[in-house]
């Protein structure tokens, strides 16, 4: 946080992981470009010149894939890649999902496809007495407890105060360094179309049958009309606890995390409302399926309004959350009742930025029917920040004094890594964040102006985002507030993507 006289604060000084490595590769592209020279030599000396030559030749081509990278910083061999592993994925029919009792999915179901397809849910209630779901996935070991947020936001509050509501939660981001067993953190802001259910129950609720028929009659006019072309926005916030507490250590049963959980959920809330969430309840298994139910097919939002209204929750059950029907493509993804794209944050926006930064691109837009921006968060423990600041700083300054003419880039990515080392040693706390914006449509015409919208909208926002391409199911799972942790679910790990 940077601040001047008289001037709002300004945030940023985050800086991207990087390896220490020549000529724009990591340290593993490095290792291959001396291994590759030596191997030439070899095969020079024991063999003829020529032979050395396509050796050298077939090294040089393959370093070439990885170090000439587009503007979101892929390489040509993650793309190539990427477009192989989508051929395969497409042949094999595993794009395409059928559920119900006709369907492909066992048991007759309509469970949740992909990356969640395994998990399990569970309702257990904290110190205060207040329901919880717990989500459970046992490829990776993780469960989740998602909390429901009613933000206050920034309209007519003073710029203190939103001052400190910034403080707060970055100090509850840190504070998740030292919460054991906390692996992953996800923000999930949802705009949707409001139905006007709420409205019409709570003006209903509220008439006087004695007033006069002229102010009836203004307030049913009101409830009619006034939901038309307004939306409603809800947050929610996943997270993500690994059954192991420590690295190594003895993996928990569920009954033992859910009676774990259940004594540290009030804290977590508590401190959560410190941040500006404003009223900070556990969703219960029964909302967050009709959370999840809403999100696959939108169309359902009225009929489970309806039934809410009427004194009459729909009885969903986790098995029965998924889409009917699915069919992920290449750069979208239709699903039941709509038809949605993913977006992944590529670059996060440069220099200092303002705390209002992504107001816009959070507010309603008339082109998006649906709207879900999900920030995702890993904290790093203590004890592993400070080494992997210091390799950072080391990295950068090695990038740096590599070349006798240094970018403009590579000077203010090793400001950056130093400041943070700095800012790490005198207590602050380390996280990895991402973003994925999804974009959902009820008719496939509008998908068009959809993706024009986010991409005017990420400008505002100086954020960089690509479609998420051959994946689309899989960002689109993750982007709900199921507290799924893409790392781990990746065959190639990250560390390995990042030294190449």
């Amino acid at each position: 946080m940077t601040t001047t006289d008289g001037a709002p604060p300004a945030y940023g000084n985050w800086t991207k992981p990087k390896t220490a490595g020549l000529l724009g590769l990591g340290t593993i592209g490095t290792a291959i470009l001396f291994f590759g020279a030596g191997f030439s030599v070899i095969v020079t000396m024991a063999s003829t010149i020529v032979n050395g030559l396509l050796t050298a030749l077939v090294f040089g081509l393959f370093l070439l894939t990885v170090s000439v990278k587009d503007k979101h910083g892929q390489s040509l061999l993650m793309r190539t890649t990427t477009r192989m592993g989508w051929i395969a994925t497409k042949s094999k029919g595993s794009n395409i999902y059928r559920s119900g009792p006709l369907g492909r999915a066992e048991w007759g179901t309509t469970q949740l496809p992909g990356l969640a397809a395994g998990s399990r849910l569970t309702e257990w209630r904290d110190s205060y007495s207040r329901p919880f779901a717990l989500v459970q996935v046992p490829n990776t070991s993780d469960f989740t407890v998602v909390i429901g947020t009613e933000p206050d936001g920034a309209a007519l509050v003073d710029r203190e105060q939103v001052d400190v509501w910034v403080a707060e939660w970055g100090m509850w981001l840190a504070n998740l360094g030292d919460e054991p067993g906390i692996e992953a953190v996800s923000v999930t802001i949802e705009t949707a179309p409001d139905t006007g259910t709420r409205l019409r129950r709570e003006v209903s609720s509220r008439i006087d049958p004695n007033a006069p028929e002229f102010a009836k009659s203004i307030l049913n006019d009101l409830v009619e009309h006034y939901p038309a072309g307004s939306a409603t926005i809800k947050a929610y916030v996943a997270i993500t606890f690994n059954a192991a507490a420590r690295a190594g250590g003895k993996k928990r049963t569920p009954d033992e995390m859910g009676r774990e959980l259940a004594s540290r959920l009030p804290g977590l809330t508590q401190t959560l409302s410190a941040t500006g969430a404003g009223a900070t309840h556990p969703l219960s298994a029964q909302e967050l399926c009709e959370v999840i139910r809403v999100a696959y097919d939108p169309a359902a939002a009225r009929l489970i309004d309806d039934a809410n209204a009427a004194g009459e929750p729909p009885e969903l059950y986790w098995p029965e959350v998924g889409p009917t029907a699915h069919q992920a493509n290449w750069d979208t993804y239709r699903h039941d009742s709509a038809l949605s794209v993913t977006w992944m944050m590529s670059g996060a926006p440069r220099g200092n930025v303002p705390s209002s930064i992504l107001a816009r691109l959070l507010a309603p837009h008339r082109d998006v029917a649906r709207k879900r921006i999900t920030l995702l968060y890993r904290p790093i423990d203590a004890a592993k920040a400070a080494a992997l600041v210091e390799a950072d700083a080391r990295a950068a300054m090695f990038n740096l004094q590599s070349s006798n003419k240094p970018t403009a880039r590579s000077v203010t990515a090793t400001k950056y890594a130093l400041a943070t080392a700095q800012e790490e040693a005198s207590g602050a706390g380390l996280v990895n964040f991402g973003m994925l914006v999804t974009a959902t449509v009820t008719n496939a015409a509008q998908e068009a102006d959809a993706k024009a919208a986010i991409d005017s909208l990420s400008a505002t926002a100086r954020l960089r985002l690509r479609v998420v391409h051959g994946s689309q199911d899989s960002a689109f799972a993750a982007a709900l507030p199921l507290g799924l942790v893409l790392p781990k679910h990746l065959r190639i790990p990250t560390e390995v993507r990042e030294q190449l």
